[in-house]
């Protein structure tokens, strides 16, 4: 959070501030491409003042990564067992999951294209550390760590690239079969069936 104090994140006034910013912005991203909105529009918007919202946002970038973060989090972590390891099943679930998420993303914001790059830079950055997470916790130490990261990497950035053009090509066929057909390739690709 920034500004000039931390509002308390318990508070049901934050909390509802925090919402009226947020809803006002999914408006303007409806309206136009995210670079045309303005800290201003929102504000206007939420009729909030000036400093309300620096105490909560820096800017309209923190704000939209507040959001991705959120519906991360909603869409992916919670679909998933993040204590478990990296498996074909777990694989299959976060191409699911993102799949998901980018389906949502199309239904709330008609201006998806404008914010996409943003998207996939957020998307793949937290996936990313799930992955690695994954990778993590059922090594013996036998992959260094700059080799699980680098599969990492590889992971999620394929898992992004493949559910961005499922979404982009119309979803022509259902999560679970997109994940069913695509998740071998990976595992014998990556090596994590030997």
């Amino acid at each position: 959070m920034s500004g000039e104090f931390s509002p308390n994140s318990n508070d049901p006034r934050v909390i509802r501030t925090r919402q009226l910013i947020q809803d006002a912005f999914f408006y303007h991203l409806n309206k136009k491409d995210f670079s045309a909105i303005t800290a201003q529009d929102i504000r206007q918007k939420a009729t909030i003042n000036r400093a309300t919202f620096y105490a909560h946002f820096a800017d309209k970038y923190e704000l939209l990564e507040s959001v991705l973060s959120y519906a991360f989090q909603e869409y992916v972590l919670k679909q998933i067992d993040v204590e478990a390891h990296l498996t074909e099943e777990t694989l299959e679930q976060l191409v699911i999951s993102l799949c998901n998420y980018h389906d949502s993303s199309n239904q709330c914001i008609k201006k998806y294209e404008s914010v996409a790059p943003i998207f996939e830079e957020n998307i793949k950055a937290q996936l990313e550390r799930v992955v690695l997470e994954l990778a993590m916790s059922q090594s013996d130490g036998a992959k260094p760590p700059k080799t699980l990261a680098y599969l990492a990497t590889m992971l999620s950035w394929s898992i992004y690239g493949l559910t961005y053009r499922w979404n982009l090509e119309e979803r022509q066929e259902s999560p679970a079969e997109l994940a069913e057909r695509v998740v071998p390739f990976m595992m014998n690709g990556t090596g994590l069936l030997n």
